[in-house]
């Protein structure tokens, strides 16, 4: 069986002698095993990474760039391969795996102007004969926690910002899907980084815990759950990092009465069920505004998902592949029955699904539930599957209103042709990333990623000037260069006293 290693430096043997089953979601059966690392194999791995980095950071930006470049040419070179591996562990389709690895590669492309965005800033004559500048340097040793459900695109996000900036990395990726982060570490040095400047360690919630508590790493980002998110901040917080930790959602697409309700029927197709709904920017509850609408749309919306194709992820013409483990099939059927249970009308049920020829894989049909209020518990929580509910508003007010106060705040979208009505929206709703009639509202990758409420803890945002920031430490220095003699008419004094 095929072995799944850490990548650090001076190889990896040691660690917890334990091991995690990779499945492959398609056929439902378990095609490798990947090491899980302990609290003395992070310590190896700091140990390189404390090694490299000084040198590193000294290392202008300009020459850092070029390992950007590179690396960025690497990943087109390896891109089909790249997807491929990755939709064999995932379960995605490969172009949704494409996608996955294309967005990651967007954040390098940013990181790759590092020269630019790390330049300060400065101020001549602040006082008499006194300049002040300052400048933004490395944090030292940063990790990242990633999810399953963009094993390409999430740590690229991370290692990217904070590498470019002259940090050090240490990646935990899921150890459900963990061969595209280690084959990403490979083509990093590859690209002429320096052994050790980016390291893969594999585990669970004991090198999880480990990075969290490791006196020599300075920063943290995390993508993953809410509670566990919430457990990340709290306590890289009290071991004094900094942390960035971004958690579920349940994201709203606001449907008005002049939207195009064929676009609209289009776009929850790929956002709701696109890569069987496991991503923290689904689409998972339509609201349409006035009951008229809400007929209308579920009317449009039957026959739309009853033509989705479900099918193994390398197959070309299917919309969506099988969810990643079998734990989670079970656990996003529960919560059709919870709905169900609730008094939700099943519209189309995807229970039970089953392909033929693949009947042991992990796949959830399409399914859509109706008649959906906001004292449901399956409304409440993050189902994070190919399940879309409709909870019907009566009016703007009460459509502003379900995702401002619901407990998650990721992303929300409205579709209108009403512009008044869309900047009344986005100025409103308590929510970080919103689009008009955009259903997906992941922003580019030189803006920032970033959530409110319970969906990211912390005060900085993903990537972006954002990332930038979270990346590095600002210092300032105040300069002054006398002309005197020393007869005192030079004394220095505190610009704000000149």
């Amino acid at each position: 069986m095929r072995q799944v290693d850490h990548f650090i430096v001076g190889g990896s043997g040691g660690g917890s002698g334990r091991t995690h089953k990779v499945w492959n979601p398609s056929t439902g059966e378990v095609q490798a095993e990947v090491a899980l690392g302990d609290a003395a194999l992070l310590d190896r791995a700091i140990e390189a990474a404390k090694k490299v980095q000084p040198g590193w950071a000294m290392t202008n930006p300009q020459r850092r760039a070029r390992v950007m470049f590179r690396f960025k040419e690497l990943i087109e070179a390896n891109m089909q391969d790249l997807a491929e591996l990755l939709a064999s562990e995932h379960g995605k389709v490969v172009d949704d795996a494409k996608g996955d690895v294309q967005r990651g590669l967007e954040v390098i492309e940013y990181a790759c102007g590092i020269p630019q965005v790390l330049k300060g800033e400065y101020t001549l004559g602040a006082g008499p004969g006194i300049d002040v500048y300052s400048m933004r340097q490395p944090i030292g040793i940063g990790a990242g926690i990633t999810p399953f459900n963009f094993p390409a695109m999430i740590p690229m996000w991370m290692f990217g910002m904070a590498i470019a900036a002259g940090n050090a990395f240490i990646l935990k990726p899921s150890e459900r899907d963990p061969s595209v982060p280690v084959r990403l570490a490979e083509l990093f040095l590859e690209a002429g980084a320096p052994e050790g400047l980016l390291q893969v360690v594999h585990g669970d919630k004991e090198m999880v815990d480990a990075i969290l508590d490791h006196p020599d790493i300075a920063g943290v980002s995390f993508v993953g759950s809410s509670d566990i998110a919430h457990y990340v901040y709290k306590r890289g917080v009290e071991n004094g990092k900094r942390v960035q930790a971004m958690g579920g959602a349940k994201n709203h697409g606001i449907v008005m009465p002049d939207a195009d309700l064929d676009q609209v029927v289009n776009d929850l197709a790929g956002a709701a069920f696109g890569s069987a709904g496991e991503r923290c920017m689904a689409l998972p509850v339509v609201v349409p505004v006035g009951e008229d609408t809400a007929e209308r749309l579920k009317e449009k919306l039957i026959p739309a998902i009853n033509a989705l194709r479900v099918g193994v992820s390398n197959d070309p013409d299917a919309h969506y592949g099988p969810v990643v483990t079998p734990e989670h099939k079970a656990r996003i059927e529960q919560w059709i029955d919870t709905a169900e249970q609730e008094g939700a009308e099943i519209v189309v049920d995807g229970r039970g699904f089953s392909l033929q020829g693949h009947e042991k894989g992990f796949f959830v049909g399409p399914t859509l539930i109706d008649r959906v209020t906001p004292k449901m518990k399956s409304y409440q929580e993050e189902i994070f599957g190919p399940v879309l509910q409709i909870v019907r508003a009566a009016d703007f007010e009460e459509a502003v209103r379900l995702p401002s106060e619901h407990q998650y705040g990721n992303g929300v979208a409205i579709f209108t042709r009403n512009g008044h009505a869309a900047r009344e929206f986005a100025s409103r709703v308590n929510v970080g990333m919103v689009g008009v009639n955009v259903p997906i509202p992941v922003p580019v990758s030189y803006h920032s990623f970033g959530g409110w409420k319970r969906s990211g803890f912390g005060d900085t945002n993903q990537y972006g000037t954002e990332g930038l920031k979270f990346w590095t430490k600002v210092k300032t220095v105040t300069q002054r260069w006398p002309d005197g003699g020393g007869d005192g008419s030079n004394a220095f004094l505190i610009p704000t006293m000149g």
